[in-house]
């Protein structure tokens, strides 16, 4: 397995003291919408003072925001965890694939409603800078899942695949009727044809 320092019991509080934060964050939003979001009503319901809460976030968009980050920190997790004889391609597929069937279902309904509170310009800008902070997430795993000696720049590269081909299949399950199987076959085709170097495509362009 690779090794990973663990996480000492201060730091996984505070993970856990922010993941409820921003759970809570994003739940309200969907009840009330951002513009009726207020943080004191995000720091009552996790039992903490308004304080605490811009302890771990500078403002309610940033917290509604966090989820996709949240995300992104336990697929780093399990990638890290994979076994270190297992190819980066395979580790990075299975690793997301694991976190998917472990995390929570998102509800149509719910990515639908998150969506339409795009329209809201603070929100929208925060979510911006959530995705880029995902794809840092899960470069910089990769960086260290590769060793000392892997470039950068290569692992950016990775990292965009993966989170244009999740955004793809997501998309495709949004807008369909399929069920989270699709989502997840869609998924893994997609990075496994990237993986390939895109075979499938390049074929189709060749016999044209």
């Amino acid at each position: 397995m690779t090794s990973t320092a663990p996480l000492g019991l201060r730091e996984r509080k505070k993970r856990a003291a922010r993941r409820a934060l921003a759970e809570a964050a994003l739940r309200i939003a969907l009840e009330r919408g951002v513009e009726q979001l207020r943080v004191e009503d995000i720091a009552n319901e996790v039992g903490v003072s308004a304080r605490t809460f811009n302890n771990y976030f500078s403002s309610k968009e940033e917290a509604v925001c966090a989820f996709v980050v949240e995300r992104q920190e336990r697929v780093r997790e399990a990638l890290l965890a994979r076994p270190a004889d297992e190819p980066l391609w395979d580790a990075v597929v299975n690793a997301s694939i694991t976190r998917f069937a472990e995390d929570e279902r998102p509800k149509r309904e719910d990515v639908r409603r998150v969506r339409a509170m795009m329209e809201n310009g603070g929100l929208f800008a925060e979510m911006l800078r959530a995705y880029a902070a995902v794809e840092r997430v899960l470069a910089d795993a990769i960086a260290e899942r590769a060793g000392e000696h892997a470039n950068p720049l290569h692992a950016r590269l990775m990292a965009s695949i993966v989170q244009n081909a999740s955004r793809i299949a997501f998309d495709t399950w949004l807008n369909s009727d399929s069920d989270d199987e699709e989502f997840v076959s869609a998924f893994t085709g997609l990075l496994r044809e990237a993986a390939a170097g895109m075979p499938a495509l390049a074929a189709s362009g060749a016999a044209r």
